[in-house]
């Protein structure tokens, strides 16, 4: 096409002015199909799939914590969470220990105290039968609680991973806002009291 116009005289162009406004409309649309041909190449395409944000699975992500506390938020790429959540079973797991051990320790020597028998040696003579259950119960309370902790802590493990897995692609744009503030309407006719209304707006855009 430019070669044609290049060989074609000065006067066709002003004897025939649409070939000339044709052979420019051409010219541009060869110029759009080479730009769009470069934009949609394989290369491109494969440099944005290699940019495009990790969005993890909340169903896997949760398996893989119950599986391994701590796994889970590994496969969610959120890694300081791993030392928080061991930091917080190995102080549960001192506490376990803690308590097992004293209440063992007070249920031995409540147990000898009331076995019947003169020859058991009683390691508690200053404390009467009543101090010990209560030393017993009182650390086999602490344990239960313990426990229960513990559980609670898989559990919220559990939870973290998968809540987290499901917030990666939420949307938190410039558009998505939250507006409360107070406004003022005009009274209507039947409004004879006063003059104008207090309201509270809430504006949510997404």
């Amino acid at each position: 096409m430019i070669a044609l116009l290049r060989n074609m005289p000065a006067k066709a162009f002003c004897r025939r002015p649409v070939l000339f406004i044709c052979a420019f409309i051409g010219c541009c649309i060869i110029t759009q199909g080479n730009t769009i041909a470069q934009n949609t190449s394989p290369l491109r395409n494969t440099v944005i799939d290699q940019e495009q944000i990790f969005i993890p699975s909340p169903a896997r992500a949760a398996m893989l914590s119950a599986t391994l506390p701590g796994l889970g938020q590994v496969y969610n790429r959120k890694y300081w969470k791993v030392p928080i959540i061991y930091a917080g079973f190995g102080t549960l797991a001192y506490f376990v220990d803690f308590n097992n051990s004293n209440y063992r320790k007070w249920r031995r020597a409540w147990l000898a105290r009331v076995d019947g028998n003169p020859n058991t040696i009683d390691d508690f003579p200053l404390h009467s039968t009543d101090v010990l259950e209560r030393a017993m119960n009182y650390y086999r309370r602490n344990l239960e609680i313990t426990y229960m902790l513990a559980a609670g802590l898989y559990l919220l493990n559990i939870l973290d991973a998968s809540v987290d897995a499901h917030l990666m692609d939420f949307d938190v744009g410039e558009r998505l806002s939250l507006g409360l503030k107070p406004v003022r309407t005009p009274a209507t006719l039947d409004q004879l009291s006063s003059r104008h209304t207090a309201e509270i707006s809430f504006t949510l855009r997404f």
